[in-house]
């Protein structure tokens, strides 16, 4: 039987809710920080968005730290 192919949007990640290794979507997402409209377009920071697929469990991280 061949292997299950995953989709390059999915990734097997510990899941803290179901407490084990789950497939999870995983997609960016650049979120505005800022509340002054005329500095927003300084705020734009990337997030690493998942879902657990067993669960359905959803996380963001932020990826930039500066």
């Amino acid at each position: 039987m061949a292997a299950k192919e995953r989709s390059p949007q999915t990734t097997q990640e510990r899941c803290m809710t179901c407490d084990r290794e789950t497939e999870h979507t995983v997609s960016l997402e650049i979120r505005t920080e800022g509340s002054n409209p005329e500095t927003n377009h300084y705020s734009r920071e990337p997030y690493r968005l998942t879902r657990c697929l067993g669960c359905g469990e959803r996380r963001s991280q932020r990826m930039n730290n500066a």
